[in-house]
């Protein structure tokens, strides 16, 4: 069951993307040949008007194919021939669908939540005395931070939401930070800020955060705050990724994702939960293929938009021919890359099994 949900996860997430494409591309006046969910063999087809549209047996892709995307085309309704902010319209359109449907799946997770929560510190690990007096046993209080303060960045990373403070704080690996926080309007920076409970059996979340109650606007407020904080999150992953703090074993690719989602799905304590976590899933993997999408990597819709800014920079659009050479070597490097992460999802779930019998 599991798998299934994350198949049509995939599914969603795919058509959504492909849909912006085409919806662009459509308002545009380019001609649309085929317009397919999936990838492989062709479960069903329908043509209507200009346009086939397919659905194919494996959802893992899926494309909007255009009169002369890739190669000169006398039609003056081909995809070259458009102006040149039409082309770049159309091509990140697809990505810019990824990021509306992330969004509205965190307001609608978001809608489900009790409370709103914060990024502001409404009180710290203590126990108040008779004369009520309070004695803190919260050495980010005794480090400066204060009731009120509304956390801004910690070690440089930008505070978006809650869920930057629990990636930072259960990522960390130092002592002591430097922490940056609105404090009665304005910016305070503070120099070596410990977070630890100091309490029997106190552990490392020393503080406690203000939760809002539900409106529209807290709601809009959470919403965009959490797509900030999982775009944040992929960049930072990128980042990573670039720069070699992330090992190459760690890259996954759709099948893990598949396996986490199936994970997440079957594990969940309550039907509500299993919503609740899928939704998050889902945010995250469509703002991920969004961001990824628009990098400057041929093949991808960022390798074409780069091409579409050397047109403007030079005034006259790359050869057909040289620009197809380009986007078959992207093609290539992505599947290599793509076998590769298949090849570490599969190993990683034969350890888990193994380990598990």
């Amino acid at each position: 069951m599991g798998i299934i949900i994350a198949l049509l996860i995939f599914g969603l997430i795919v058509t959504v993307h492909e849909f912006g494409h085409f919806i662009c591309a459509k308002l545009s006046g380019i001609r649309v040949l085929e317009f397919s969910v999936g990838m492989g063999p062709k479960l069903l087809q329908k043509q209507k008007g200009e346009t086939k549209y397919s659905l194919r047996a494996i959802p893992m892709g899926g494309y909007c194919a255009m009169e002369g995307e890739d190669s000169e085309t006398d039609d003056e309704r081909g995809f070259r021939n458009a102006k040149l902010w039409k082309r770049m319209i159309v091509l990140a359109a697809g990505a810019c669908m990824n990021f509306v449907l992330g969004f509205v799946l965190l307001v609608i997770m978001s809608c489900m939540m009790t409370d709103i929560p914060t990024t502001e510190i409404k009180g710290f690990a203590g126990e108040r005395a008779e004369d009520g007096s309070v004695t803190y046993y919260a050495e980010s209080y005794e480090s400066g931070l204060r009731h009120g303060d509304r956390f801004y960045e910690i070690d440089d990373i930008r505070i978006f939401s809650d869920l930057d403070l629990n990636y930072v704080l259960s990522t960390t690996k130092l002592d002591k930070h430097e922490i940056t926080v609105i404090r009665d309007g304005e910016k305070m920076e503070l120099s070596d800020v410990k977070f630890h409970n100091n309490m029997e059996g106190g552990g490392m979340i020393d503080f406690g955060l203000v939760y809002k109650g539900k409106n529209p606007l807290s709601i809009l407020k959470c919403s965009g705050g959490y797509f900030m904080s999982m775009s944040h999150l992929v960049g930072m992953s990128l980042k990573q990724l670039v720069s070699g703090e992330v090992s190459k074993e760690e890259i996954s690719g759709p099948v893990g994702v598949v396996d986490t989602i199936s994970e997440v799905a079957e594990e969940s304590e309550s039907v509500l939960d299993a919503i609740f976590n899928l939704l998050y899933m889902t945010s995250l993997i469509t703002i991920n293929v969004g961001i990824f999408n628009l990098l400057p990597i041929p093949a991808l819709d960022g390798g074409r938009l780069l091409f579409c800014l050397i047109e403007l920079v030079r005034r006259k659009p790359v050869k057909p021919e040289h620009e197809g050479y380009v986007h078959a070597a992207g093609m290539v490097l992505l599947i290599g890359v793509m076998i590769f992460a298949t090849h570490n999802d599969i190993i990683k779930i034969i350890h888990r099994i193994t380990e598990g019998g």
